[in-house]
């Protein structure tokens, strides 16, 4: 029986105890807050997701899509920053310090977010502050999947990832479809003049995430333990702390990581949120532009279509367990890709109708005022909606419709998750008994520079060129990492394989 196929599933509210008696409750206990934090980390970024645009417009209206690409990529950029900086500093010291250190920093930002209204001016550089912040908590990741790398066996890691990934994935679900629910808070909601704070449909998920933060602080300083495992699930001394339940047993660390295969996986990884990235940066204003939405329109249905695909995801997560067992993890990896090039094929603008160009009166000093359009929009609203004009490929670029729009969320619904699982479950194997917590900083950093350019270049691309250039330019980047995978194939496997111990 082959390595792959005698994974096991790890139950995402039990953990497996064959051995170990309090320590396999203590590890699994710690697990659980991992994956706990991980899903607060999810929450905290997409709560906010749909509501970034409208807000940026309503605090500055001379803001562009050019400057939501760069508030969007600031998380990411202080995440990329953090990461391998609180990877090392788990490395040396009990993860229980950068934990609390790092979700203190996301609660701080996270208050910050709710009051970049109040500046009298530059409010959108105190935006762009407030999100950096906000990703320089999130640099907890790398601590998060370095632990639970390390105290998981060979067998169980798959499923631990994937249990982690489906955490990930169900803050995907709660951070928009809150939104979308606090969205009925309106634009003006409640104002409390006692700390200056205006509650409203934008401030409130913001604050929802900052008392998530406070109750994860007391979950790693109450539960987390320090526990690791070698790859057949004995327990041995970690490196940083040494828990007084486990045994002293050192651990097989013999032989030289595949440092080529270390790199592949981080391009990879690169590609995969590289393209993530653009597509939750674009959904926003290409659903205002495409289909004449207005901003609470927007914030609310892309809200229900992102919870939708943090569903969609959990149950890939669940049969990607089960299927990988079979399959192994790099077939499953290779056949995400393919899904998420069919994704954006399918967001090609095609066909002779065109979008609704948004009305706005014209003047000058010899002609009275004219209309692009020669009728308002179609709400009772005043704000105006469709396809700007200033956009200039708003004119000649043909509509793309709402159900090429649907069919490409599920196609990558469905990609994006296996491949993210997938990347991590390899990564982690590779790596294998080695210290994990500089390695995973690395990662998350190549992710979170994904997440940095891939907003800024959507945005840029998105606004001079049009949504055919943008689309067609991923799906080129796609195509590159399918060839990149297909070449590497043999390279990817797990340590103990590479060096003929299992």
């Amino acid at each position: 029986m082959s390595l792959v196929e005698s994974d096991e599933n790890t139950p995402l509210l039990r953990g497996d105890i064959t051995s170990g008696g309090d320590a396999d409750r203590s590890r699994w206990r710690s697990i659980r807050v991992m994956y706990f934090t991980m899903f607060l980390s999810s929450v905290g970024f997409t709560i906010v997701i749909t509501s970034i645009w409208p807000y940026l417009k309503k605090i500055d209206e001379s803001a562009d899509a050019s400057f939501l690409g760069w508030v969007v990529a600031a998380y990411s950029l202080g995440q990329m920053v953090a990461s391998p900086l609180f990877g090392l500093w788990s490395n040396h010291r009990p993860r229980r310090e950068p934990l609390i250190c790092s979700i203190f920093i996301n609660v701080s930002a996270n208050i910050y977010y709710a009051y970049v209204y109040l500046p009298p001016s530059h409010k959108t550089i105190h935006m762009l502050l407030a999100r950096t912040f906000v990703g320089i908590g999130a640099g907890n990741v790398a601590v998060v999947r370095s632990y639970v790398a390390g105290a998981t066996s060979l067998k169980e890691r798959t499923s631990a990832m994937a249990n982690m990934s489906a955490c990930q994935a169900l803050g995907f679900i709660l951070g928009p479809a809150l939104q979308a629910a606090l969205s009925f808070i309106g634009e003006t909601g409640v104002s409390v003049n006692v700390i200056q704070l205006q509650v409203n449909m934008y401030t409130a998920p913001a604050l929802l995430a900052a008392c998530l933060g406070i109750i994860n602080i007391l979950l790693v300083i109450l539960v987390l333990r320090e526990h690791c495992v070698d790859d057949h699930g004995n327990h041995i001394r970690a490196i940083n702390y040494t828990s007084e339940e486990q045994v002293d047993v050192a651990p097989e660390t013999e032989g030289d990581i595949d440092q080529i295969a270390v790199f592949a996986s981080n391009v990879l990884f690169f590609v995969i949120l590289f393209i993530f990235a653009v597509f939750e940066t674009i959904s926003t204003p290409l659903s205002m532009d495409m289909f004449a939405w207005t901003r609470k329109e927007a914030v609310l249905y892309n809200g229900i279509i992102l919870a939708a695909i943090g569903f969609e995801s959990i149950l890939v997560f669940v049969v990607v367990k089960v299927v990988s067992a079979r399959v192994g993890d790099r077939p499953l990896l290779l056949g995400g890709l393919i899904l998420i090039f069919a994704g954006f094929f399918i967001l090609l603008p095609w066909g002779n109708q065109y979008p609704k160009i948004q009305w706005a009166d014209i003047q000058n000093n010899t002609m009275p005022a004219i209309r692009l359009a020669p009728t308002p929009p179609s709400n009772t609203s005043l704000e105006p909606t469709g396809c700007p004009y200033e956009q200039a490929w708003c004119l000649f670029t043909p509509v793309i419709h709402l159900a090429q729009y649907i069919t490409s969320d599920i196609l990558i619904g469905v990609g994006y998750p296996t491949c993210n699982v997938m990347s991590y479950t390899l990564y982690s194997k590779i790596l294998g008994p080695k210290p994990q917590g500089v390695y995973m900083g690395w990662l998350t950093a190549s992710g979170s520079g994904a997440r940095t350019l891939g907003p800024v270049f959507v945005s840029h691309v998105y606004t001079i060129l049009g949504p055919r250039w943008a689309f067609t330019v991923i799906c080129g980047i796609v195509l590159a990492a399918i060839v990149l995978l297909s070449a590497m194939y043999k390279r990817l496997v797990a340590f103990s394989i590479r060096h003929g111990r299992i």
